[in-house]
């Protein structure tokens, strides 16, 4: 967690007297996508970074997966795809990163790019819009507002089915979309952060395990899952110590290992022994149902109101996380 950038720039006036610890960087990134997000004016000006990526993923997958080709041939074919998308989002933010003046405007602006691939205050919203139609018993508004956040049938959903979908994609989330951006971001700075989100990304469009992407998105998973290991844990952590639910703590570490996945068991789990309910189980997904074994099985089914106190342990956990990321980047600064 070293300094960006040498300190000659002291030497001119209205240049910062110090280098910016890269936690001082996305602690100033985080608190500007808490306060404004990703403006919709600029998102309509310039899009959004994620968007651009995806348009690359999309054109090179179109390109190297061939389905008449190897499994073998559309693994590596996947790999390079990988490195060609992760490569360059290191080279576009390390060039950022760089070229902006250590002025407070050039400091102001990486915060601004870095802010765009933190994503606490959209997952807070998306989540909010499935617990207001909820909280009216308007279940119909309640399934098209999830399926906006989830992969499973929200047809075959009932009120226990949204509620629990929506918690678990904003305990995954929490770890995918705030944490492990701000962890990988606090180490490397700028390209770290870019490098992590290129990830996620590659993950979230090939990573899956079908006969189109089982071969060309598998070694893309395999990375995701390496970039997630710690914040995934460090998320379920946040949220057992913001649960003030000591029987927390014990459910995230025995049921964890049962998750379909090495990383988002760790904060689902801890999301259900926080809130005292189960969570996973078996899902409707188009292709049928998929049997999944409980976390906090012995706790009840979600309902409306759990969405709520969701909503409420994620701020808390928000909140500590904040705090910490502030302590880390003024302990660099004294």
């Amino acid at each position: 967690m070293g300094s960006r950038r040498s300190p000659t720039a002291r030497l001119n006036e209205p240049y910062l007297d110090r280098d910016m610890t890269f936690a001082a960087l996305i602690l100033s990134a985080w608190l500007l996508e808490i306060i404004i997000g990703w403006p919709k004016w600029l998102y309509q000006l310039v899009r959004h970074p994620v968007v651009w990526l995806g348009a690359v993923v999309s054109k090179l997958e179109e390109l190297l997966n061939r389905r008449a080709w190897t499994h073998r041939t559309r693994y590596v074919t996947g790999a390079a795809t990988a490195f060609i998308c992760v490569g360059l989002a290191i080279g576009l933010a390390w060039s950022a990163s760089h070229l902006l003046p250590l002025t407070w405007w050039g400091v102001a602006m990486e915060a601004l790019i870095a802010s765009s691939l933190i994503a606490s205050r959209s997952l807070y919203a998306h989540v909010e819009a499935v617990y207001r139609p909820m909280g009216k018993g308007e279940i119909d508004d309640a399934r098209l507002a999830v399926s906006m956040i989830v992969g499973r049938d929200p047809n075959k959903l009932d009120e226990n089915g949204v509620a629990r979908a929506s918690l678990e994609s904003l305990a995954e989330n929490t770890s995918d979309g705030v944490i492990a951006p701000i962890f990988w971001g606090v180490i490397f700075g700028l390209p770290g952060l870019a490098a992590y989100k290129a990830i996620n990304t590659l993950d979230s469009m090939i990573g899956h395990k079908n006969e189109r992407y089982a071969a060309f998105g598998g070694f893309a998973a395999r990375l995701d899952d390496i970039a997630n290991f710690v914040p995934a844990r460090l998320t379920g952590l946040l949220f057992c110590l913001t649960s003030l639910r000591l029987e927390s703590f014990g459910i995230m570490i025995r049921d964890a290992r049962n998750h379909r996945s090495p990383n988002a068991g760790w904060p689902e789990a801890a999301m259900a022994g926080g809130l005292g309910i189960r969570l996973s189980g078996p899902r409707f997904y188009d292709g049928g149902i998929s049997d999944e074994p409980w976390l906090n099985p012995n706790g009840r089914d979600p309902a409306a109101h759990d969405i709520r106190a969701g909503l409420t342990l994620f701020v808390r956990a928000m909140f500590l996380a904040l705090l910490s990321l502030a302590i880390i980047a003024f302990g660099f600064a004294l």
